[in-house]
Parts: structure tokens; sequence; C-alpha cells
């Protein structure tokens, strides 16, 4: 699929493949939240096909578009927004390639590799991998007043208190949040990923 919108009088560069497909996904996904046509996202028919953590970078970064975090998070002075991501990372080129030239309220993004949470500091969205789970109660309260977003695919990550679970239901990628732990973390997630996930509590 070739996204380029051709210039006139130049000829269209077509964009590498990778890349589109991950915009792809993105765009999909982004179109999915907006319209609430439902809380994740299935595979099918004649669209491309992705892997696990392919359609779990796209999610990330449409998490983005709908969070406010507090104030003296958020000030747009050019600096990238950092996406941490804590433990063994698992998702190979996927997450660079879907944050590749993208911005959130002007501000482009960045990946941090980071293996301890003394490690995390300035992050808008933390993502914390399974090699965590063992240590997963420990980490979250240890997070809890970083002031971003926390997100992973651990088993009962909601429950333990984490904000955002990403869950494999049947093949599709479904997502749940814990208002509450948002809340308690000064981070507004939008009504309009409320209205597609489905609700937990600790």
């Amino acid at each position: 699929m070739n996204t380029t919108t051709p210039v006139p009088g130049r000829r269209a560069k077509p964009a590498a493949p990778c890349t589109s497909r991950r915009r792809w996904l993105a765009g999909l996904l982004g179109l999915t939240l907006l319209v609430g046509t439902g809380p994740g996202l299935a595979q099918g028919g004649s669209a491309p096909k992705f892997s696990e953590y392919e359609v779990k970078a796209a999610f990330l970064l449409n998490f983005l578009q709908f969070v406010e975090w507090p104030a003296a998070a958020t000030t747009n002075d050019g600096t990238p927004l950092t996406i941490c991501v804590l433990g063994d990372y698992p998702f190979g080129a996927a997450l660079d390639e879907t944050i590749k030239g993208e911005t959130i309220q002007g501000r482009p993004l960045t990946i941090r590799r980071v293996h301890q949470v003394a490690e995390v500091k300035s992050c808008a969205l933390v993502f914390i991998c399974r090699s965590e789970k063992p240590r997963l109660k420990d980490t979250i309260q240890a997070l809890r007043g970083c002031g971003a977003l926390t997100v992973s695919d651990v088993d009962q990550f909601c429950q333990c208190g984490g904000m955002i679970g990403l869950v494999n239901e049947g093949g599709r990628i479904r997502f749940e949040i814990n208002q509450e732990a948002a809340d308690q973390g000064n981070v507004k997630i939008s009504s309009k990923l409320l209205r597609l996930a489905r609700l937990t509590h600790r």
C-alpha cells in the first residue's frame, strides 16, 4: 500500500514497505478508537498481517494521543515525549518504525530501553515487559508518582494497579483500563478510550 501523496510536478517516492505497513496499522487503529468500532483489532480479509508486537506498538502510539499528563510533564518546548520500555525489549524494530516521524502535541517521540525502575525518568509512557512479572506489584508501586501512563501485556496488570493492560482474547488484542490508577497518577485518559475499554479495579 502506497501512502505517499503525490506533489504536482514531482514524482512521488514510494514509502518503504515496512513503514507503510505500520503506518497503515497505526492509522486504522486510530480510526477504530475515534469512531468506536470496538476495543481491539482483528485481522482478516485483505488486510495485511501483523505480528503481535506490531499491533501493540500501534496501540502505544495511539494511547499517547488520548492522554493528558500533569502540567509539569507536558510543557510544549519541542523536547521529545519519551516511551520507556522496562525489561527485556520485545518489540524488535516494530516500535521504532511505528513512531518514526510521528509527533504528539507537536513533540517528536523517542524510545528509551531501561532495566531498572530508577532509570525511568521524564517518561510519558512506561511499557512494562513480561520479564518484569515476578516483581510487577513492586514495580507499579515504585512508578506510581512518576507522572507516566503505565501500560503492559502482563496478565492481571490492571488488577495489580497498572493503568492500561493489553490482553489477547481469541487472537484479538484488546485493552482494559484501571481509571482509579490513572487518577492516582494524575494521568487523564480520554473518554474515547474509556468507552472502548473494559474497566477494571484493583
